[in-house]
C-alpha cells in the first residue's frame, strides 16, 4: 500500500463507490480570438460509461476534451471531474485530479528522443514509487495488451507506423490505471486496416475493464458506433444530442439527422 504522504504512489487510489457522472460540464462558453466555439453547453459522461462526442470540423470537440483535462479554462460555466471542480484550480492543485485519468493525444505525443519503453514507463516515474522491475513488470503488461511485444522496448517513435505510436500512446495514458480515459481522434489519420485495430483494441480494453470511464472524440463514425455506450452529437457549441449509438442514428432531430447523413458511407 502507498505511504499516506504519497497517495499517488503504486496502484492510483480509488474513492469508493462515488456517485454522480464522472464528467460534468454546466453552462460553458469558450471563445478564441472573439469567436465563441463552444455556447453555454450541459454535458455529462456517466460512470462506467464510454461516451464519444462527436461533431463537425472546428465543433469544439477537442476544445471539450481539453476543458475536461483543465488543460485549458472556460470563459463561463463549471467543470467537475471525477468528483472535483476544477474550475478554479491552479495547475498544481490539479495534479492530484490529472494522476486518476489517462489521455491519448491524437497525434500520440510521444517523446522523440525516449524509447517505447522509456515512453510508457515516464508516467510511473514521475508519479509513482516503483522498483526498477515492478516498472518492468508494469510497461511489458500494458504493451502487450495493446498488442505490442519486447521487440518494440528499444525502438524510438520514428521507427514506429502510424497505428503503432497510437497504441504505444494508449499504453502509456493506461500504465497508472486511470479511472478517466480521454481519446483525442484516437483512429484520424489511420489508414483503414490501422484504424480498425484501434477500434478492436479499444472495444477489447473496454470488455476487460481497463478504465472506469472513457470519454472519446471523433469524427469515425463506424469506430463511435463500435465501441461507445452512448453517443453525443456536438452542434451549434452545444450538445443536440445523447444517447445509444442506435438511437442517435435514427434520431428524430433535424441537426442530427443533417449530420448523421453527411456522416453515412
Amino acid at each position: 500500500m502507498a505511504p499516506p504522504e504519497d497517495p499517488a504512489s503504486r496502484e492510483p487510489a480509488r474513492p469508493g463507490a462515488p456517485a454522480g457522472p464522472a464528467v460534468s460540464l454546466e453552462g460553458i462558453w469558450k471563445a478564441f480570438t472573439g469567436a465563441p466555439v463552444l455556447r453555454g453547453l450541459d454535458f455529462e459522461v456517466p460512470r462506467q460509461n464510454t461516451v464519444t462526442v462527436m461533431g463537425g470540423s472546428g465543433s469544439g470537440k477537442t476544445v471539450l476534451l481539453r476543458l475536461t483535462a483543465g488543460l485549458i479554462k472556460p470563459d463561463r460555466g463549471r467543470i467537475e471531474t471525477l468528483g472535483v471542480d476544477i474550475t478554479p484550480l491552479r495547475e498544481e492543485a490539479l495534479l492530484p485530479v490529472r494522476r486518476r485519468m489517462g489521455f491519448v493525444f491524437q497525434g500520440a505525443a510521444l517523446f522523440d528522443s525516449l524509447t517505447v519503453y522509456e515512453n510508457v514507463a515516464y508516467p510511473l516515474r514521475e508519479h509513482a514509487t516503483l522498483s526498477e522491475d515492478e516498472v518492468a513488470e508494469r510497461v511489458h503488461r500494458l504493451l502487450a495488451r495493446v498488442g505490442l511485444r519486447d521487440a518494440v522496448d528499444a525502438k524510438l517513435p520514428a521507427e514506429l507506423s502510424g497505428g503503432m505510436r497510437k497504441r504505444v500512446g494508449i499504453a502509456r495514458a493506461l500504465v497508472l490505471a486511470p479511472e478517466l480515459v480521454l481519446y483525442d481522434e484516437p483512429t484520424a489519420g489511420l489508414d483503414p486496416t490501422n484504424a480498425r485495430l484501434i477500434t478492436e483494441l479499444v472495444e477489447s480494453l473496454k470488455a476487460e475493464g481497463a478504465s472506469e470511464t472513457a470519454l472519446i472524440v471523433t469524427h469515425d463514425l463506424d469506430f463511435a458506433q463500435s465501441v461507445s455506450d452512448l453517443i453525443a452529437v456536438l452542434i451549434g457549441g452545444r450538445i443536440a444530442q445523447v444517447g445509444p449509438p442506435e438511437a442517435i442514428r435514427h434520431s428524430t432531430l433535424p441537426e442530427v439527422q443533417a449530420f448523421m447523413a453527411g456522416k453515412a458511407p
